[in-house]
C-alpha cells in the first residue's frame, strides 16, 4: 500500500497537473477560434469596463436577478465555492504540498475550519442533487454528465474527511483522498467543471453585449 500511495502523490500528482493544464490551453484555444469563426463580430465589442462590471455584480450573493430568484441555489453555489477554495489552497496539509511541489507557501487555515468548510462543500453538494432530484426543471435538463461532474467534485471532500477523521484504514483513505483529487484537477477541461476556465470569459462576453450593445444591465 505504501507503494501505491507513493505513485499516486508522486508521478500520478504531475500527470494529474500536465493533463490539467495541457487540456486547459487545448480548451481555451478551441473555444476561443469555434467563437471567432461562429461570431466574430462578437469579439470587437468586449469591453473591459462592461465585462468587469458585470463580473463584480454577479460575485456579490443575491446582488442579481438571478441569484435572488432562487435563494437556496445562491447560498449553496456561494457557500461551496467559498469552502472549495478554502479548503485547497489555505488547508494545513495543502499548503505543505503547494510547497513541496511548487516552492510558494502561506498561512494554513486551522484544522477544524478546515473541516468545517469541507462539510459545507459536502453539504452544498447534496443540495445541488435534491434539486436535481426534486425540481423538475431541473431534473429534464440533468444528464449522466451532470452527475458525474458532481460526484468529482464530493469524492475528494468525502475522502478527506474520513481519512481526517481516521474512519476506515487511514492510508486506503489518505490515498484515496489524494487519487480523487487528481482525478478531479485532470478532468476539469473536459468536463462540466471546465466552467471553472470559462466562466470568466462568458462573463465578460454577456457584460460587454449587454452593456455595450443592448445598453441594459446583465444582472
Amino acid at each position: 500500500m505504501i507503494e501505491i500511495y507513493t505513485f499516486v502523490s508522486g508521478p500520478l500528482a504531475w500527470l494529474a497537473w500536465a493533463v490539467f493544464i495541457f487540456g486547459a490551453i487545448y480548451r481555451l484555444v478551441s473555444m476561443y477560434n469555434l467563437a471567432k469563426a461562429k461570431d466574430g463580430a462578437s469579439l470587437a465589442y468586449m469591453s473591459l469596463p462592461y465585462s468587469l462590471r458585470s463580473i463584480f455584480h454577479w460575485l456579490i450573493p443575491f446582488g442579481t436577478l438571478g441569484w435572488k430568484g432562487d435563494p437556496l441555489m445562491t447560498i449553496a453555489t456561494f457557500a461551496f465555492h467559498i469552502g472549495f477554495f478554502l479548503v485547497a489552497i489555505f488547508l494545513g496539509a495543502h499548503v505543505v504540498i503547494w510547497d513541496t511541489a511548487f516552492g510558494v507557501s502561506w498561512m494554513s487555515l486551522p484544522e477544524q475550519y478546515g473541516d468545517i468548510a469541507s462539510f459545507v462543500v459536502i453539504g452544498a453538494c447534496a443540495v445541488f442533487a435534491v434539486r436535481r432530484f426534486t425540481l423538475p426543471h431541473v431534473r429534464n435538463v440533468t444528464r449522466c454528465k451532470d452527475w458525474f461532474a458532481l460526484l468529482l467534485v464530493v469524492l475528494p471532500f468525502v475522502t478527506g474527511v474520513l481519512a481526517y477523521h481516521q474512519v476506515g484504514p487511514s492510508l486506503l483513505m489518505t490515498t484515496l483522498h489524494v487519487l480523487s483529487g487528481e482525478l478531479l484537477i485532470a478532468l476539469i477541461p473536459f468536463t462540466r467543471l471546465s466552467h471553472a476556465l470559462f466562466a470568466v470569459f462568458t462573463r465578460a462576453y454577456m457584460g460587454s453585449e449587454f452593456g455595450g450593445v443592448r445598453r441594459v444591465r446583465d444582472w
